[in-house]
């Protein structure tokens, strides 16, 4: 047989089997023995050295066509295995809808709390933040609350054996600091923001705080508190009660009406609690229900923080932010909250 008449049947032998190579092992056997240095192409192209100079160019173009094809046959096959490889071992009908991630969502909490803060950025306040881990001046002291007063008490807050300084809100240390403590309020933030910048200030202050009490359906030893600080020259009670109208109006709906009830606070003069009343807390068989605490930063207050209560006054207000959620979502144990069951948390 001339040198011709076996390039056909080489190729189409090598053509066949790689075509019928079941995997990638049996496709590189059959790839050495076609073009493999022993192989029965690479044995055809050694020949051409033999060939009449005449025929050594037809012969030559023939062979390199052959061999392109081969080649592009191998990597073709080569392709399809892979393919071949990637798809699921078991049964598959692709015209299923596909499987969906499930996506996460806000908690309720941190819903609560960015509707709050963007009430607040209507009326111009920013947020402020500040240390969990206080001493007794910032949260206790500085406020005017004296130390005989329960909430000092071991019963009722978390106090650490810590030897360091927590830094004010310019980097400086307080100028007393006494025991560490878990912060019971964000009111805390208020000092030394005060501290750390003149008036006028507008801020709110949402954070974690903790106290020491037994968890049940409405009380929790730790909870979400955000609280509000107005700091200007004539500033009123009406300034105060104008921007908690505004606030719950806008947070809970236009049905709600609220009443200021005379109350003591230390760190406020004169102080208020704030009951509010709406269908869904009649729906519960009660006509109001307290939502928060304010008043009139005490003149002692601005005192500590180097502000003259002669030419500066202003308003301070606080209240929980899962008591908003409760009453928002018709939630009846705080506890759920903090227990993670996304079966819970899916609802919202």
């Amino acid at each position: 047989m001339s040198f011709f008449e076996q390039i056909e049947p080489l190729k189409l032998a090598a053509l066949a089997e790689f075509a019928a190579a079941p995997d990638f092992a049996a496709l590189e056997q059959a790839k050495g023995a076609h073009l493999g240095p022993q192989g029965r192409f690479t044995a055809l192209l050694k020949q051409l050295g033999t060939l009449p100079k005449e025929e050594k160019p037809a012969a030559g173009k023939l062979v390199n066509l052959a061999k392109v094809e081969l080649e592009a046959a191998l990597t073709a096959r080569r392709t399809e295995l892979e393919l071949k490889a990637a798809l699921p071992k078991d049964p598959t009908d692709f015209t299923l809808p596909g499987r969906r991630r499930p996506l996460g969502k806000l908690h309720p909490l941190t819903r609560v709390t960015e509707d709050i803060v963007r009430i607040f950025r209507k009326l111009g306040f920013a947020v402020a933040d500040g240390p969990e881990i206080e001493d007794e001046y910032h949260c206790f002291d500085a406020l005017n609350t004296p130390a005989d007063h329960p909430a000092r008490d071991s019963q009722d807050t978390f106090y650490l054996n810590l030897d360091r300084a927590v830094p004010g809100a310019a980097g400086a240390p307080p100028p007393q600091t006494g025991r560490m403590l878990l912060r019971t309020h964000t009111s805390s933030v208020q000092i030394r923001v005060m501290q750390g910048q003149p008036p006028p200030i507008r801020i709110i202050v949402p954070g974690r705080v903790y106290r020491r009490d037994n968890a049940d359906a409405t009380h929790n030893p730790t909870f979400q508190q955000i609280e509000g600080l107005y700091v200007d020259k004539h500033v009123t009670v009406g300034d105060l009660k104008g921007t908690v109208e505004f606030v719950f109006k806008e947070l809970l709906g236009a049905d709600v009406k609220l009443r200021f009830r005379p109350h003591y606070f230390s760190y406020t003069e004169p102080s208020f609690e704030i009951d509010f009343s709406s269908p869904m807390v009649r729906k519960m068989g009660k006509e109001w229900l307290e939502l928060a605490g304010c008043g009139m930063v005490h003149p002692k207050v601005f005192a500590n923080v180097g502000y003259d209560p002669e030419i500066w006054t202003g308003w301070a207000f606080g209240f929980g932010i899962e008591r908003i959620a409760m009453l928002r979502y018709e939630i009846n144990d705080i506890r759920l909250f903090y227990e993670n069951d996304t079966r819970f948390l899916r609802q919202f």
